[in-house]
């Protein structure tokens, strides 16, 4: 009974809010992840420049719009596992854990090797923690977006009013 109620909780509102999800995911990027990123290279803790500008093998997109688009992408399965929170702590520290370790692992794991750079970069220590609190700062970003996006996603007219 506990497993359909939760299941029920998680999924509610599922097909209005994925469309949002995707969009905190991607203003994540731009809004959160960058201006981190600018602020790590501000104080001389990472070499990696924001606002990337370069363009993408094979389609020849600025690298900052490939990252916001991937984080539209994130930004799915970020919320199929914030909406399932039950408490506010644990919305954010799923948030902040997902959103650090998720897109770190498979960065370091898969798309640097189908790149032909070594595993995990090198794993080199400043790049690891670059990563961490980028990309955590991303999915803190995304959840508060999301949260703000879909506030009133579901509420009757009467409810919403209240």
């Amino acid at each position: 009974m506990a497993t359909h109620a939760s299941i029920s909780h998680c999924s509610r509102h599922l097909r209005r809010r994925l469309p949002l999800a995707v969009v905190a995911g991607f203003l994540g990027v731009l809004l959160f992840h960058q201006p981190m990123l600018s602020i790590l290279h501000a104080l001389g803790l990472t070499a990696l420049v924001p606002y990337p500008m370069a363009a993408t093998v094979p389609f020849g997109i600025p690298r900052v719009l490939s990252l916001a688009i991937w984080g539209g992408v994130w930004g799915i399965p970020l919320a199929l596992l914030i909406m399932c929170a039950r408490t506010r702590a644990s919305y954010w520290w799923t948030a902040l854990l997902f959103g650090a370790i998720g897109p770190s692992v498979v960065n370091w794991l898969v798309v640097l090797p189908l790149k032909g750079a070594p595993i995990g970069g090198g794993w080199q220590l400043s790049a690891i923690v670059t990563a961490l609190i980028i990309n955590g700062v991303w999915g803190l970003g995304t959840a508060l977006l999301f949260y703000w996006a879909t506030r009133g996603v579901g509420r009757t007219d009467q409810t919403a009013r209240s």
